[in-house]
């Protein structure tokens, strides 16, 4: 590591890194939605640029065997830009928390005490296959006055040297540093074990990916780092859910875009509504293409399933398979997600204001819903605009990661001369 360190290249991009993100700290808000916007229009305009690129890494990830979910991460089309504009562009529109009091007092000596929102400094990001991530953390960073480190992976090199060279072209188009946003993929594993070791240059590490990615990094970085958490989501049919609500909510929390963290990956049906829900949601997920992994009782119940494997309550498939359990009753139901959940979404549907409390009460996960579909954790769906990630552990931030999130405090101590005595 210590001969990687000295690598002129790779540390002047660390250094450069830090060198912006003193200059970021204190610009304007509206030197900083300037960027941004010049972001949106480059990502608009430069389709002719980025899709070629991007075509490259899907067919190079073909020819490597990557999984279909993963290639439907990777992908990048003309909606997908427009999409990633507009988001940008939402971000503009959301307030700047650098600055913000977030407490304060006037001693009786008339000491004067203000805690405020001040941005981190550096940012790293390590996530796979994942060229929106780029545009998102890169934008938020910028709002909230951060410069950006990024290791998009090998799967999506070429995309994201194209990407980070049009927002630092951007940057630069507005009079900000170009170099507050860096990619370090042609350094590979060695650049993202660089960057995990790399206290001092980046002050907090974002890891977004596999559940494999996020323990590495959680084990082997030197930097602190928020753990966005795989997403093994839960959705619960409690005895009085009804079952248009449940057919749509489920279907919709699957089916939608299964290879995203808050797609649902196993169902678990009360006993007393088995007979009333199983078979019609299951019949609704089928006609969607989804492999039903049932349990023994599911199985008996609903032949065109196939057996659940013995790790299929902690998997986390990204693709049309969903595991499917009865359990006996709500405390069955919670102390299955108890044991298997990664503490990312969970979702109960049911008429029963005191069990849709208490699944909210006592249900420890980063979201937890009643009555919704959980392709609603999302840092644009939540009005963030866009999202760093979604932070499964409990220290700093939790839930999807948007601008506040991305803010530390300082304390600011104004006085006239006093003197502790």
């Amino acid at each position: 590591m210590t001969a990687l360190l000295a690598s002129p290249t790779l540390d002047e991009r660390l250094r450069a890194a830090q060198i912006a993100s003193r200059t970021l700290a204190t610009v304007p808000t509206g030197r900083k939605d300037a960027g941004l916007e010049a972001i949106a229009v480059a990502i608009e305009t430069a389709a002719a640029r980025i899709l070629p690129a991007n075509e490259l890494d899907l067919a190079n990830g073909r020819e490597a065997g990557l999984s279909v979910g993963l290639q439907d991460r990777l992908r990048l089309d003309q909606a997908r830009l427009t999409a990633l504009a507009a988001a940008v562009r939402e971000i503009i529109a959301l307030p700047d928390p650098v600055g913000d009091v977030v407490r304060g007092s006037t001693l009786p000596n008339g000491v004067t005490l203000s805690q405020i929102r001040v941005p981190f400094g550096v940012i790293g990001a390590i996530y796979e296959a994942r060229p929106n991530v780029t545009i998102d953390i890169a934008a938020l960073a910028l709002k909230s006055g951060n410069a950006t480190v990024l290791r998009g992976g090998t799967a999506a090199q070429h995309t994201n040297a194209v990407l980070v060279a049009l927002i630092q072209e951007a940057l630069e188009s507005v009079g900000l540093p170009g170099d507050a946003v860096q990619t370090i993929d042609e350094f590979g594993r060695e650049g993202a074990t660089q960057l995990m070791h790399a206290r001092g240059l980046v002050d907090v590490l974002v890891p977004r990916g596999s559940a494999d990615l996020i323990n590495t990094v959680v084990r082997e970085s030197t930097v602190p780092v928020i753990e966005t958490g795989a997403g093994v989501v839960h959705v619960v049919l409690d005895a009085t859910a009804d079952l248009a609500m449940a057919t749509e909510i489920v279907v919709n929390a699957k089916v939608q875009r299964p290879s995203v963290c808050n797609a649902l990956e196993t169902l678990l049906v009360h006993r007393d509504a088995a007979d009333r829900v199983l078979v019609p949601v299951l019949d609704a997920l089928r006609a969607e293409g989804v492999t039903i992994h049932a349990d023994d009782e599911v199985l008996r119940r609903y032949p065109d399933a196939v057996p659940a494997g013995e790790d299929e309550w902690a998997t986390e498939h990204m693709s049309l398979d969903l595991g499917v359990r009865i359990v006996d009753d709500l405390d069955a139901a919670i102390d299955h997600i108890r044991e298997f959940s990664t503490k990312h979404t969970e979702s109960i549907v049911t008429n029963d204001y005191a069990n849709a409390e208490r699944f909210l009460a006592e249900v420890d996960s980063a979201v937890v819903m009643v009555n919704a579909s959980t392709r609603f954790t999302d840092g644009g769906e939540f009005g963030f605009g866009a999202e760093v990630g979604i932070s499964t552990q409990k220290l700093h931030a939790r839930g999807p990661m948007g601008l506040p999130e991305l803010t530390s405090t300082k304390w600011q101590v104004r006085g006239s001369g006093q003197v502790r005595h």
